[in-house]
């Protein structure tokens, strides 16, 4: 089955350009060129992936993300035209997997597009010993269908909170440095910085604790990084 990848953009020629050379790697393309029809197109089906611009006409890219993550979770790029670390950090406050900045490189979209793939098609291959529920206190994580629940309501949780989670939860009390954990989750070849991880577990904290700023669960290590307890 192809790759379905939605494109979300007002440039016209820039959604043509993308389109086309997807196209030729065979994914599924379909094109939105404002906020509200990109948030229709979502809810009406499903993809494989979403390349969303932040300017958009209508709703921006960012509110578009909001919505899309209370019932979906479609891994997202956000498309910035500025190079403002803010657009960037804002993107993932929303719940965005990744962000390219404009003018880009359309081999660099491709290849974003294609290792998001492949991290989420590569089958887990429990070991003999490897448990796929795993259970601590208050929280339990299906390791196959990713999800998670607390006190035995499901939390949902975008794919790379989830993974962060789940990460953390295998080596409870062991300490992981924002380094270390943005190599393990988002792989050494991501291009952003650590402020993407501690975004991620602010947003991981406000999910899934009653009290963020005093969490019950995923705590921080002052100097050296996170861990699970």
């Amino acid at each position: 089955m192809p790759k379905k990848v939605l494109v979300v953009d007002d440039e016209k020629l820039i959604v043509k350009g993308i389109r086309f050379s997807l196209e030729q790697d065979g994914m599924e393309v379909s094109c939105a060129y404002d906020g509200e029809e990109a948030l229709a197109m979502a809810k009406a089906e499903e993809f494989d992936i979403i390349l969303l611009d932040v300017m958009l006409p209508g709703l921006t890219g960012f509110e578009v993300c909001q919505q899309i993550r209370e019932f979906s979770n479609v891994p997202i790029i956000m498309l910035t035209a500025k190079g403002d670390d803010m657009d960037k950090i804002l993107g993932l406050e929303y719940g965005a997997d990744d962000y390219i900045t404009k003018p880009f490189n359309i081999l660099e979209v491709k290849a974003r597009i294609k290792a998001i793939l492949r991290r989420l098609s590569v089958p887990v291959k429990p070991e003999k010993d490897e448990k796929m529920i795993v259970e601590s206190g208050d929280v339990k994580i299906d390791r196959e269908s990713r999800r998670v629940y607390i006190e035995g309501r499901e939390i949902n949780l975008t794919a790379k909170e989830f993974d962060v989670l789940e990460l953390l939860m295998l080596n409870p009390n062991k300490v992981y440095s924002r380094e270390m954990l943005l190599t393990m989750v988002w792989g050494e070849d991501y291009p952003g910085d650590v402020r993407t991880v501690d975004v991620h577990i602010r947003r991981l904290r406000e999910k899934t604790e009653k009290n963020p700023s005093d969490p019950k669960y995923v705590h921080t290590k002052w100097g050296v990084g996170y861990y699970f307890k």
